[in-house]
């Protein structure tokens, strides 16, 4: 028996203007006796959060569709006409390789152009790095790209930019998602478009965007000597096919072999279960493809390539994959060095790394005299800080430890591309010294600390996983450990009250960042342990970091071992497996 708010849902939407396609499908599931799938495609509206839209496709008010999706858009065209009276407001669009990413670009574009907004639409997909640079390139207020990242196939997505190429913040996100619920009817929603103010528009700002990233080289004379460093690339059947491969060779990589199986776009994903490049099974054809050619360095980027996974040859020759805390450590290492050797180093410069990010980055910028903020999680907070301090002080980079970077202040968001240029710069460095990325790796373990990360999520689908997740944050904070891994709890950082307190001194601080359900654990051995529901998944993430000094390349083995012991008995105390 179904709800009684459900099944009223249901009948409006048997009864509304939504088409005979929508309406058949819930009425097939209906007469399949789907109840639960039912309940789940209804019991809520599909969320427009603080970043847009994300969710499973299909009919249903909870579903990700051409009605929930026009709702939202006819909501952000209103509050584009608020915020810019009296002027041309223009935004830009882009999509990923999804199925039905071009079906709701096209949807969204009809509707901005309907409201009497420009619209400059990608001609086809593109990564959504270029679609941050692309609102910048051509002065709009507004953007959003059509993607669910690197989600299921399943999913899909909607995330909305503001005139500075970024995510949107405050206050814009919240008005924005008040002026979403305003809209209580498809009926209010303009589908039908005005062509004349739609523009498609491709390879112009294709090499616009290119060139920025070409101007982010700091090493070339390290790539012409080793321009034939060996690199397998795989966009995991994603937009990173459109430009990875030639921005490699305008960087000046000469020896670069694309994973053939994964080259051809494809919504279905039909070589992966995940088209995550930090699931170590989307790897398998790309360290197929390295032992085959023998590569110095393997790199896969996600469906809509704002993020990149790497991989590298450890210290006895086998393919070994970096996690998002050590590519991120090893890029912003690099970058110091390289604008230090460069003579760029003025005090003026600055890094960024989130919260849940390793500390190893700290370490490091602190050894170049290089400030480093911390923000939450998501690139519209690092994109804001550098917002913040603009004209005073300069950005080089920033990360976060799930596979995303962004180097430079030309776009405003996490960037596959550059990241993939970027990288292969810094192989070729190493390779130029005579070493591997993985022994440059080493070496800076061993000027700071070992540290090693590890990330553990759970995932809790539908209403009753989002009360489970509830609770469980509800218990952690009602409960704190005392001490981990046999270590004492000395620090507990409350992002949700912005407040951290020292444990042994009793005193109280205030955090200066928005507010936001993360908790924080540090103990006496600087182990650090971090527990966050996830923003755009049904999951709940926790990320445990500890560390130990390395005095030589000899004992890399022996310290890795011992690391990997404590963090098992952070799992076991803190009942994670």
């Amino acid at each position: 028996m179904m709800e009684t708010a459900i099944q009223t849902k249901i009948d409006s939407w048997l009864a509304g203007n939504y088409d005979e396609a929508t309406k058949n499908e819930i009425t097939g599931m209906l007469e399949r006796n789907e109840h639960e799938a039912l309940s789940d495609a209804f019991y809520k509206d599909l969320e427009f959060g603080t970043g847009g839209l994300r969710g499973i496709m299909g009919a249903g008010s909870n579903r990700m569709n051409r009605y929930t999706l026009g709702m939202a858009t006819q909501g952000l065209c209103n509050y584009l006409k608020q915020n810019f009276p009296d002027q041309q407001i223009k935004v830009a669009i882009a999509h990923d390789c999804r199925n039905n990413s071009d079906v709701f670009a096209r949807i969204s574009a009809e509707i901005f152009s309907a409201n009497g907004i420009k619209v400059y639409l990608f001609e086809a997909l593109r990564p959504t790095p270029e679609l941050s640079f692309a609102i910048r390139h051509l002065g709009c207020q507004s953007g959003v790209v059509v993607t669910a990242s690197h989600n299921p196939k399943e999913y899909n997505g909607y995330k909305v930019y503001w005139n500075d190429g970024a995510q949107v913040t405050a206050p814009h996100d919240k008005n924005i998602i008040t002026e979403v619920n305003k809209i209580t009817s498809i009926d209010e929603v303009k589908f039908e478009p005005n062509l004349a103010n739609i523009e498609l528009i491709g390879k112009e700002v294709d090499e616009a965007y290119m060139e920025k990233v070409l101007g982010l080289s700091i090493s070339q004379d390290d790539i012409k000597r080793q321009h034939d460093l060996k690199i397998v690339y795989s966009s995991i059947h994603g937009t990173g096919i459109t430009l990875v491969p030639e921005v490699l060779k305008r960087f000046g990589f000469t020896n670069v072999h694309i994973v053939q199986e994964q080259a051809e776009p494809n919504g279905n994903f039909p070589t992966v279960v995940y088209p995550n490049p930090e699931e170590k099974e989307a790897m398998t054809l790309s360290l197929k493809k390295a032992a085959e050619v023998d590569a110095d360095i393997v790199f896969a980027t996600d469906p809509d390539s704002d993020r990149v996974g790497i991989a590298v040859k450890n210290l006895e020759g086998e393919f070994v994959l970096l996690n998002g805390n050590q590519t991120g450590a090893l890029l912003m290492n690099y970058l110091l060095l390289a604008w230090q050797k460069a003579g760029k180093l003025t005090g003026k410069e600055f890094i960024v790394k989130t919260i849940v990010t390793t500390d190893l980055i700290k370490d490091i910028a602190d050894s170049y005299n290089v400030k480093m903020y911390e923000t939450l999680t998501g690139f519209k907070y690092i994109a804001e800080k550098i917002r913040e301090v603009e004209g005073q002080e300069v950005y080089i980079g920033g990360g976060e430890e799930s596979y995303g970077y962004m180097i430079g202040d030309f776009i405003r968001d996490k960037d596959g591309i550059s990241a993939c240029a970027l990288i292969a710069e810094m192989a070729a460095v190493a390779k130029d010294n005579g070493q591997s990325l993985f022994e440059m790796m080493v070496e800076m373990y061993e000027k700071h600390n070992f540290y090693k990360e590890e990330l553990v999520s759970f995932t809790k689908k539908g209403q009753r996983g989002a009360e489970e997740i509830q609770q469980m944050m509800a218990d952690m904070r009602s409960n704190p450990p005392q001490s981990i891994a046999g270590s004492k709890v000395v620090e507990v950082s409350d992002y949700k009250l912005s407040t951290r307190k020292n444990l042994l001194t009793g005193e109280e601080s205030k955090l200066d960042l928005e507010s936001s359900n993360v908790l924080q654990y540090l103990t006496e051995d600087g182990s650090k342990i971090s527990a966050r529901p996830s923003g755009t998944e049904p999951k709940i993430k926790f990320y445990i970091s500890v560390n130990e000094p390395l005095n030589s390349k000899k004992e890399f083995d022996a310290v890795e071992q011992k690391l990997n012991r404590k963090i098992e008995q952070i799992l076991v105390d803190l009942k994670l497996k």
